[in-house]
């Protein structure tokens, strides 16, 4: 089994998402995603991973991985190039378990569960306006949770007040306006539902701290990315000013960010993002090392369809999974208009994958929209300290007719 093709596909309307599929001589296509700068990334994949792909045997995984970090690593691994690889990874696996038969939680190992506990974030999309409702009825919003038998939600109380000050002050004020909502939520529904907060990497120490002192008498399930993950010592110090688990973050990028993180305590709960932080190899690696910490996993999800289906493979076979983040609006919004089948979630659980690979493929259909961009690589080179080696390198491109 040889590698023939390495595409990229980004639509206008998701402009953020790209999908990339790998193509082998023996028939099989493994999706991957990531999520952001779709152009940048199918930048990297065309210029320096698609010709080194081109002929590789897909059973490689580990190999594979491994060279195309270091490739980049001669200027950063941290970016599109990690997204790319990122996605890359991900069709590998799918290409692999559709190879073999076999779903891609078996070849990491197996199931430690058939499925897992999600959490909801808020989210907006045609019908399903999540963000509307929650502003307008906030005890509203998380009774139709859990109506939907959902019992964990991540919200975003305090994110309004930060761009006022670029994060570096709140007020009272601001806090008790902020946390009004979150008040009455506590005070209609009690313990019913588990509540996360998100901060969004926004807020200096010394604000953070005061807006989680001020949470914690409402038990949150943790308090996520107050701070921005580039320093262990502040989330150390804000983890001891509240009670509330921290969460970090899918700012941290492959298992090296991770490490002193997970080793110092300053996560509590560790949140990989599959498609940006090196994809369900790199992931697994992550998970790994957090159990040996005895620390638990949330993987992180707000993007497209086919990160939801490769979490849904970690989450069934790593033991230390604790909860998977879900966005109702998108699974429920968009989804299933690009992907077949689509996840399945019931009673509050994202159920165990079906089918080799995946479990999931792209719509025949997606190809046919006026908006999509396809760019493809056919052809092998080996990249050098000062490019290709071999120029005979080649890239085609294929766009929809009517769209320039």
């Amino acid at each position: 089994m040889k590698i023939t093709k390495v595409e990229t596909i980004w639509i206008d309307e998701f402009w953020q998402m790209c999908w990339v599929r790998v193509h082998t001589d023996s028939g099989e296509i493994g999706l991957g995603e990531t999520w952001y700068l779709p152009r940048s990334v199918a930048a990297v994949v065309h210029e320096i991973f698609g010709p080194t792909l081109i002929g590789r045997d897909p059973m490689d995984r580990e190999g594979i991985w491994d060279e195309l970090f270091k490739l980049t690593g001669i200027f950063t691994y941290s970016g599109a190039e990690l997204r790319a690889l990122s996605a890359i990874d991900i069709a590998l696996w799918d290409v692999v378990g559709q190879a073999l038969g076999e779903p891609i939680y078996n070849l990491l190992g197996g199931k430690s569960r058939d499925k897992i506990r999600i959490y909801n974030t808020i989210g907006s999309y045609g019908d399903w306006q999540d963000n509307e409702f929650e502003q307008r009825d906030p005890v509203g919003f998380l009774q139709s949770l859990i109506d939907d038998g959902i019992t964990a939600v991540k919200a975003y109380y305090m994110a309004p007040y930060a761009a006022e000050s670029g994060g570096n002050f709140v007020s009272a004020k601001q806090i008790k306006e902020g946390l009004a909502p979150l008040a009455k939520q506590r005070k209609a529904l009690g313990g019913q539902i588990e509540i996360a907060h998100d901060g969004g990497g926004q807020w200096a120490l010394a604000p953070a701290i005061r807006i989680t002192k001020a949470m914690d008498e409402y038990d949150l399930m943790w308090q996520e990315e107050m701070i921005h993950p580039v320093n262990v010592e502040t989330h150390l110090k804000l983890a001891g000013e509240t009670t509330a688990p921290i969460c970090a973050a899918e700012r941290l990028m492959t298992r090296f960010e991770f490490r002193e993180y997970i080793e110092r305590g300053a996560a509590e709960i560790v949140m990989p993002d599959l498609i940006w932080t090196g994809g369900i190899t790199e992931t697994k690696k992550i998970a790994t090392m957090a159990d040996t910490y005895q620390t638990p996993i949330a993987p992180h999800d707000w993007t497209g369809p086919v990160n939801v289906f490769a979490c849904a493979h970690i989450s069934m076979n790593c033991p230390n999974v604790m909860i998977q983040e879900t966005n109702r609006a998108y699974y429920r919004g968009w989804y299933d208009r690009f992907i077949e089948p689509n996840i399945v979630i019931k009673d509050g659980y994202l159920l165990a994958p079906e089918g080799p690979g995946l479990g999931t493929r792209l719509r025949a259909d997606v190809f046919d929209r006026s908006d999509v961009h396809v760019e493809e690589t056919t052809e092998a080179a080996v990249w050098g300290p000062v490019g290709f080696i071999d120029p005979g390198q080649k890239v085609s491109h294929f766009f929809a007719p009517d769209v320039p």
